[in-house]
């Protein structure tokens, strides 16, 4: 029975993917940024769908953000994670974005990266 359970989750999951990447598309100028969490780290990546490429990426397993932040998984680290994705976006001279915030809903930590990303000058 759990395991019925398990995969009726993800079968869920699946679904609310495909039908959300029905409506986003990325591309060169206007990337997705797509975010994932697991149960220890947050993910972000801006992705190229026409090519299939990931034009920045930003998490906070990386070596710079844990020197910083004693923890990872709380609002405000989402808030600096969404700053420092922007940052490296607008290097990259990318100012428009489509947020793709997966099977997770937009509130607490997705959204507090949203916002940040938002504050930092990304519209979308």
């Amino acid at each position: 029975m759990l395991k019925d359970k398990v995969k009726t989750r993800q079968e869920t999951k699946v679904r609310i993917r495909r039908r959300i990447r029905r409506k986003l598309r990325g591309s060169a100028e206007r990337p997705r940024v797509y975010v994932f969490k697991s149960n220890r780290y947050i993910y972000t990546q801006a992705i190229n769908d026409e090519n299939g490429t990931v034009l920045a990426a930003a998490s906070t397993l990386e070596k710079d953000f844990k020197a910083d932040h004693k923890n990872y998984k709380n609002i405000g680290s989402c808030e600096k994670l969404g700053a420092l994705l922007a940052q490296r976006l607008k290097e990259k001279k990318i100012e428009q974005i489509v947020f793709d915030r997966g099977v997770y809903p937009y509130h607490g930590r997705i959204k507090a990266l949203a916002e940040a990303m938002r504050k930092s000058g990304l519209a979308f």
